[in-house]
């Protein structure tokens, strides 16, 4: 098969049933606007990146908020346009899973990595709400492909280009910023110079740097987002007990827990609103609540940090809690956005989907190369860490699973597919005819 051709193919299999779901579910894909979203036709209307007109706000990972700025501004803002988009880069995405495939393990490897990773239950429905991980999905494919191909080779480029992709990957979730100092190290373990290192780091910082210097002049801090309150929501005392009830930390409130401050308990004035809840207040009543992000940032991050300083225990059951979430077959949570599918899909297809991904893709480590296989696990790995220091969720795991897709496609590669060929009934006929 050419390259032509299996781009055409993973790109159907990936484009068609997302359409047809998009088309039967139009009604329902707006069912919770995202804060990038409230952020794009916010800035549309006024010019003003934020909740309200003439506040800018960084409470969030920014890179969602600017995709959906230019969807709109193009197309509008109507179901069709955020998810039309979307599902081309779900296409985009699996022809760069397609990629990893043929230039690290085979074509054939690509093609089914491509289809098993595309055609996840939860995945299809997820990409076509109003969800940032969209971007994740896409920029996890292209940085994973950079790194091997830095890694295998002398050239500047692919570093260069690696150090690119890991700023906007930072810009789409702020949980990465350790990337490109392990990225880094990694490419100094592969001898590919002290030059291609450095150029991961150094362009990563370019590339976030506008954004940064942006939010020191018109929000007050350096800071790539403000939402601290997130961090403290993932760590204090109501945290676990939260999420063990089947909710999500959105439902950790600063009068539900122990350890805030009475400036910041309900109710409280209102320069302790959030952003998001400032904007609310705005479009209800007209009033500008007089917030200061960069302040709360300071302030619940600090309280996240002395939580986890006081009480260890109860931070070692969130990280066990977080890893549990984070690989668990089934739907814990349903995130009130309807990007997990109806209860039929949470509870049946995808966790018969993920288990047998997940038999497939560990028996997939003993059919890849050493470095195919160092670098899945350390993807694996890093996005545990990450759910250690935020939480875990389906979600959150989803964008990344196109790694476990590649190796349960090595599997069947491996394994599989050859003793389902010596099965074949065609092919015992012909082989008596000549015996």
């Amino acid at each position: 098969m050419t390259r032509r051709r299996a781009y055409a193919l993973v790109a159907a299999i990936a484009i068609v049933p997302r359409v047809l779901i998009a088309a039967h579910e139009r009604g329902a894909l707006f069912v919770d606007p995202e804060k990038s979203d409230i952020l794009a036709r916010v800035f549309l209307k006024t010019g003003t990146f934020g909740y309200i007109p003439g506040k800018p706000s960084a409470y969030t990972q920014p890179l969602y908020g600017w995709f959906l700025i230019v969807v709109y501004w193009i197309l509008g803002h109507h179901w069709w346009s955020f998810s039309s988009v979307q599902i081309v880069i779900a296409g985009i995405t699996a022809i760069l899973v397609y990629e990893i495939g043929r230039q690290n393990l085979s074509a054939r490897i690509g093609v089914l990595g491509a289809a098993i990773s595309t055609l996840q239950p939860y995945l299809v429905w997820h990409d076509l709400h109003a969800n940032r991980e969209i971007l994740d999905q896409v920029i996890g494919a292209a940085m994973f492909a950079l790194v091997l191909a830095a890694g295998r080779s002398a050239r500047l480029a692919p570093a260069a280009w690696l150090g690119v992709a890991t700023g906007l990957g930072i810009l789409s979730n702020a949980r990465l910023a350790a990337l490109p100092v392990l990225f880094a190290l990694f490419l100094l373990w592969r001898r590919a110079g002290w030059i291609a290192a450095l150029a991961v780091p150094i362009l990563a910082i370019v590339v976030i740097s506008p954004w940064v210097i942006r939010n020191k002049v018109e929000v007050g801090c350096f800071a790539i987002t403000t939402d601290g309150r997130a961090l403290w929501k993932a760590n204090n005392a109501d945290t676990y007990r939260t999420l063990r009830s089947g909710l999500w930390i959105d439902d950790v409130t600063d009068d539900s827990a122990h350890d805030i401050p009475q400036r910041a308990q309900n109710p409280r004035p209102l320069a302790w609103y959030t952003p998001q809840e400032a904007g609310v207040l705005y479009d209800q009543t007209g009033v500008k609540a007089p917030i200061n992000e960069c302040t709360q940032e300071r302030v619940y991050t600090h309280l996240a940090e002395k939580w986890v300083e006081h009480h260890p225990g109860g931070k070692a059951k969130l990280m066990v809690q977080a890893t549990q979430m984070m690989w668990d077959p089934r739907v814990l949570v349903d995130n009130g956005d309807g990007s997990g599918g109806n209860s039929t899909l949470r509870q049946f297809a995808e966790p018969i989907w993920v288990s047998i991904l997940y038999a497939l893709a560990l028996a997939g480590l003993f059919a890849v190369p050493y470095i195919f296989r160092l670098m899945a696990i350390g993807f694996a790995v890093y996005e545990t860490l990450a759910a250690w220091v935020f939480a875990g969720t389906t979600r959150y795991r989803v964008p990344w699973d196109f790694v476990l897709a590649l190796l349960a496609a090595a599997a069947l590669e491996r394994w599989v597919i050859p003793r389902l060929s010596r099965l074949s009934p065609l092919k015992r006929r012909t082989s008596s005819q000549y015996s």
